[in-house]
């Protein structure tokens, strides 16, 4: 059935009804942003009522359009959509607006609010999730439809505003999506030209019909408010295919307001009784709070009922193509489940069995049978790929207009990878990583701390993880990095020490349900030896013992990553002096710290000294090593010398190290 467009006057009832719910439960709250719910009220509902595909009963549909609202601030924008066409949010919750236990907090989180299908905090986030959403259904189109039935042939829509445009990372996101020409991309910018301290005049006077020209995409230029200006615009969006759309809507922020239409005043502060009861009569709506006439709900149920029959013509479609195409069926249930066979652990164990080298290079050798075993898994590089072996070989790159391939060119852009890779992990069927230097990670952090929140499965390579790195210097080699991202809450932080470690360390980023971070050497290490008793699941736990003397103890030895055989070498040294170590390897300090109480005491024993080395900062093993206990790292930069000479100096030797054991067990 075809929908037919809403009628102005409807449209207009429909847009007011959101506009002063937003500003009722801002009201109530004493706090919230009503002025961008105001103001894009128009465009918002144009694109519901009359484009988007939805169905409030499956909002987890595959073939759903997907929207953004990448200004998240204005939550009660979108949190009065979905109330209004069907979602499981009822009104009590819009009343209960950013209170305790309420399923409407400040800002749209996802996986908390039905409908919800990001959590966009800082700006410009939201912008580059967008984009990654569109690429990662370009991607699924091509590898699922058929002549005869399309399975992926949707939209992704975001509302951004002045702020997402202002940071940095919308551009880098917009670069990209303009390289790859993805037509399935509609933005509406709600450009209002105001922020907290004013016009946007005071910072900013860029040709933002310019900058996207500039970056290959298809741009337009509207009145907001004029319904019909939105319709076209949006109709001649979807219909542009090969360039991403922008629609450039001038709207006021704050619309029907007598007194805070156009000013900052109406961006972050209720707008008090005496206001609302002024833009009531201005607009005309006589209806108390949180009333909404029965008209407007009638438009939109009639709205919802013809989006389940789309929903339920596409479900017959998917049947028979599900039925008729077995090969791209199998492959359509194992990406969009994440399956991971059976054999997977066992796979991975043998590709690095009794080999050494750097991490990076064995992470390279895993993460080609992980790719040969999940078709999900897909990825690329900020431009580093050659050094952080994280292309997918055999695999085409994927460009503008050839999306079946799984190796992914972000650019050197290391901002925008990392959102784009959490829209990827967002839109489902992918299992998606971005890989860069270990230095480099704090341009993506924004992104990886997003991506700890929504709990995303999600993969951040890190290389060239210490300043052994070496010749390239203080600016190259990362000092306090790990110890940063092991603050984040519920990032998998994985430090692996050798072959059977990265092995490892795959399986459990593939594993977890949540991002995982891998940090992996530039250098060369050793095979690690281990006890006879030691079982490869062992370092699912986080941390184990490596070796250990035939009676207790007098130190246990925690290290990571390029450290560990640097500690067993150690434990040899201070074995002949008579001084009996245990081997302990830590390669993920979060995991390790989950275990029972019972297994980490096997581990690390009470009553033992205890001493902990890793090349960076050692805040993140205060925990384990207590008051009493040794930290070998580093606390300043480092420098520009051959790594060999930097281990010297930084007193990072087999020598040095048990020196300074010694020193401190006396």
């Amino acid at each position: 059935m075809r929908h037919l467009m809403i009628p102005a006057d409807k449209a207009r009832l429909c847009a007011d009804a959101i506009r002063f719910l937003s500003v009722d439960a801002v009201e109530k709250a004493n706090s919230g942003h009503p002025g961008l719910p105001m103001g894009a009220a128009d465009c918002a509902f144009a694109l519901w009522g009359n484009y988007l595909s939805f169905n409030p009963e499956d909002p987890a549909w595959p073939n759903r359009d997907r929207f953004v609202l990448s200004a998240g601030h204005g939550s009660t924008l979108l949190y009065s959509l979905l109330h209004l066409f069907g979602y499981d949010l009822s009104l009590d919750e819009l009343k209960n607006f950013r209170q305790w236990g309420s399923k409407t907090p400040g800002h749209p989180e996802y996986g908390h609010t039905v409908g919800v299908e990001v959590t966009t905090g800082p700006l410009g986030q939201g912008f580059a999730n967008g984009v990654g959403m569109a690429l990662a259904s370009q991607m699924a189109a091509e590898r699922f439809n058929t002549d005869e039935f399309s399975p992926i042939d949707h939209t992704v829509y975001a509302l951004i505003g002045d702020g997402d445009l202002q940071e940095g990372i919308s551009y880098e996101a917009a670069a990209l999506a303009g390289h790859l020409k993805l037509g399935n991309l509609v933005y509406i910018y709600d450009s209002n030209s105001i922020t907290i301290e004013g016009k946007t005049g005071l910072a900013w006077s860029e040709n933002i019909v310019g900058r996207f020209e500039a970056c290959g995409w298809h741009v337009q230029e509207i009145d907001g408010h004029d319904y019909g200006q939105i319709i076209a615009a949006i109709g001649a969006a979807k219909a542009e295919n090969v360039r991403p759309s922008i629609i450039i809507a001038t709207t006021h922020i704050a619309f029907g307001s007598p007194a805070k239409q156009d000013s900052s005043g109406a961006h972050g502060s209720p707008l008090g009784a005496a206001e609302i009861a002024a833009t009531r009569e201005n607009l005309g709506w006589p209806h108390a709070p949180f009333v909404i006439p029965e008209e407007v709900r009638e438009i939109c149920q009639i709205r919802i009922d013809e989006q389940k029959q789309k929903y339920s013509s596409w479900q017959r479609g998917f049947e028979v193509w599900h039925a008729e195409n077995p090969d791209k069926s199998k492959i359509w249930d194992e990406m969009w489940n994440k399956h991971l066979p059976a054999n997977l652990l066992d796979e991975l164990l043998a590709t690095v069995a009794g080999k050494d080298g750097a991490t990076r290079s064995l992470s390279g050798a895993v993460l080609q049978k992980v790719a040969a075993l999940v078709p999900a898994l897909v990825g690329g590089s900020a431009d580093l790929s050659p050094s952080n072996n994280s292309d997918i070989k055999g695999s085409a790159s994927v460009q503008a207009g050839s999306f079946g391939g799984r190796n992914l060119h972000f650019g050197i852009r290391e901002h925008a990878m990392g959102a784009v890779v959490n829209g990827m992990s967002l839109y489902g069927c992918f299992i998606p990583y971005g890989a860069t230097f270990l230095v480099f990670s704090d341009y993506c952090r924004p992104s990886i701390r997003l991506s700890a929140l929504m709990k995303l499965k999600a993969i951040f390579i890190f290389t060239h993880d210490s300043f052994f790195v070496g010749e390239d210097g203080p600016t190259h080699q990362p000092i306090e990095h790990v110890a940063s991202l092991r603050l984040i809450p519920g990032l998998q932080v994985i430090r692996p020490a050798d072959g059977m470690e990265t092995a490892m360390a795959w399986m459990a980023a593939v594993q977890y349900e949540g991002p995982t971070v891998l940090i992996l050497t530039r250098q060369k290490l050793p095979v690690i030896e281990r006890s006879n008793t030691f079982a490869p699941v062992d370092v699912l736990r986080g941390g184990y013992v490596v070796s250990t003397p035939e009676t207790s103890p007098d130190v246990v030895i925690m290290a990571s990553g390029s450290e560990v055989h640097v500690a067993v070498e150690a434990a040899a040294a201070l074995g002949a002096e008579g001084i009996k170590a245990r081997i302990v390897s830590i390669p993920c300090l979060e995991t390790f710290r989950e275990q029972s109480a019972d297994y980490r005491a096997a581990v690390l024993p009470a009553g033992v000294p205890r001493v902990a080395f890793e090349a960076g900062r050692g805040e993140s093993w205060g925990r384990l090593i207590g008051c009493d206990g040794l930290f070998i790292g580093i606390e300043h930069f480092g420098a520009s010398a051959p790594d060999k000479v930097l281990a010297e100096q930084f007193g990072f030797t087999t020598p040095q190290v048990t020196e300074k054991i010694k020193t401190f067990l006396s």
